[in-house]
Parts: C-alpha cells; sequence; structure tokens
C-alpha cells in the first residue's frame, strides 16, 4: 500500500531520517515507535508532503500500480488516499463538531471545496457522509455543539473523524492518545481498532500498552534510522530496542498494573506514568 526506499531527510548537518526502507500493507496497523527525536514526525511530514526528500522515494499503490508520490504536496497526497492526525490538536473550535467534519469531506469532494457561494445545507452528501462518521467515532450526538466544547479526548475523536472524510486508503495517526486521561484511552483504543478494520493505519504513539496491545507490527526509529521492524513480541525482546527506548517496559499485565494507567516513554527511555 505504501513504501520507502532509502527515505532521508536532511536539516543542515543534521539527519532527521536516515535512509528508510519501510512498507505497510492494505490491511495492517503499525506502529512507529522511538525515543523524542527520533524521526518519527519528520517521517509522517515526509509521508504526507509537508517536507521534501533529501534522498530516497516514496511510493503508493494506486490502482494496482506502484506510484512514486515523493514529490507530491499535501493536497496531492490528501487526495491520492493519505490522511492524517496532528499531535497537537487540530480542529475548528468554534465550527460546530459537525462542520468541522463536514468541511473535510467537501475538501476532498472534488470542485466542491471551491463553492464558496453556494449555501453549506444544500451539500447534502458531505452532510451525510459527516453524520455517518461522527456516529462511527461516537460523537454523533455532539453534532450541533462547538467543537470547543469538547473534552480533550473527544476532540482526539474528532480528530481522528476528520481524518477519515473522503475515505482515505491510509490513516496516520500521530499520537492519538497525548494528554488524554487513563479513562478516555479506552475508547480511543477501541475507535482505532474500528478504524483499522478497513484502513491501513500508521500509528505514533508513546504509550507502549497500546503500542503492545493494537499493532500487526512495530518499526523502531532511533536517531533517524530504522533498527527494528517485527512483531510486538519480537520488538519488546529486543535487545537493540531496549537500550534504545524501551529500557525494560513491562505491561501492565506484567507489573500487575490493575489501575489502567498511561504508562508512556520518557525522553530518556524510561517509562512513566501520567
Amino acid at each position: 500500500m505504501l513504501q520507502t526506499k532509502g527515505l532521508t531527510k536532511q536539516f543542515g548537518g543534521l539527519t532527521a531520517v536516515d535512509s528508510v526502507d519501510f512498507r505497510l500493507e492494505a490491511d495492517e496497523l503499525c506502529s512507529l515507535i522511538g525515543p523524542n527525536g527520533a524521526g518519527k514526525t519528520t517521517f509522517f511530514n515526509l509521508l504526507t508532503g509537508s517536507l521534501t526528500p533529501t534522498d530516497g522515494t516514496i511510493e503508493m499503490r494506486r490502482d494496482g500500480d506502484w506510484v512514486d508520490i515523493t514529490d507530491e504536496s499535501p493536497y496531492e497526497t490528501t487526495l491520492g488516499g493519505i490522511h492524517r492526525s496532528y499531535q497537537i490538536t487540530n480542529i475548528f473550535p468554534m465550527l460546530t463538531v459537525l462542520e468541522n467534519v463536514r468541511v473535510a469531506a467537501q475538501a476532498h469532494g472534488g470542485g466542491d471545496s471551491w463553492k464558496l457561494h453556494r449555501n453549506a445545507g444544500s451539500f447534502e452528501e458531505y452532510l451525510e457522509e459527516a453524520h455517518e462518521i461522527l456516529d462511527r467515532v461516537g460523537l454523533e450526538q455532539y453534532a450541533d455543539d462547538a467543537a470547543e466544547n469538547l473534552s480533550h479526548g473527544q476532540k482526539r475523536n474528532l480528530e481522528i473523524a476528520i481524518a477519515l472524510a473522503g475515505d482515505p486508503d491510509i490513516l496516520l495517526l500521530d499520537e492519538p492518545t497525548a494528554g488524554v486521561s487513563s479513562d478516555g484511552i479506552g475508547q480511543i483504543i477501541d475507535l482505532i481498532e474500528n478504524v483499522a478494520a478497513d484502513h491501513a493505519v500508521l500509528l505514533v504513539e508513546h504509550n507502549m500498552d497500546v503500542v503492545m496491545g493494537l499493532s500487526d507490527r512495530i518499526a523502531v526509529l532511533h536517531q533517524g534510522s530504522l533498527i527494528a521492524d517485527d512483531e510486538p513480541a519480537a520488538i519488546r525482546d529486543s535487545d537493540a530496542v531496549q537500550r534504545a527506548y524501551l529500557g525494560g517496559y513491562e505491561s501492565d499485565e506484567e507489573t500487575g498494573d490493575k489501575d489502567g494507567a498511561d504508562t508512556s516513554q520518557s525522553t530518556d527511555g524510561g517509562t512513566t506514568a501520567a
């Protein structure tokens, strides 16, 4: 579905992404992990056209053929089927929850995104799509509320709803549980599992219980290089990954934590309870 070959991004003398070969299949949820500064967000920005690679290529399978999308703009990659969420909540706070998703759906609707003088209520197909997405993410009851009035966890769900607009092939989710209470994390996990049933998902996440519980595969970046790419059990037991990032990680089940605390990675590779 999506692959990179030798993907590299340099900022002056700093190599943020270093010759990464990576592949995401159509039917999998892959998590991308690593310490802060490992290059994860830069990698996302390369995949979505926000940054231009220094070297290497990005290809996406479209209509059965591999297409080089290395030089596509963010607008082109979005129309081509790659949508993303962000580390920092990125919504229109003054618009209603419904309008946030309706605007996103209309933006992916070809020429309709430029029909600025037409009454928004006449775009019935996009309103219907928005209602269906809100129902899927559990926000339909808040459709007419201002987005700014949602809880932080609900705003994260709204971001995923916006990313679902236009029915993308690939979803890139950047730390969807960041700042979410332990009570809300379970709802986001359920939503990501639901979304992954019919989308390829690449997930950046620091909560290792979430990563280990959700992922079909885990790729590990360290200092811009891909140092491991395997199933969760192999990643957990990898000496190289333990040294670079996990720092003795144990799941809640192994530690006997029954409260569902958010166990996240600190910048030095240890674990912290948020």
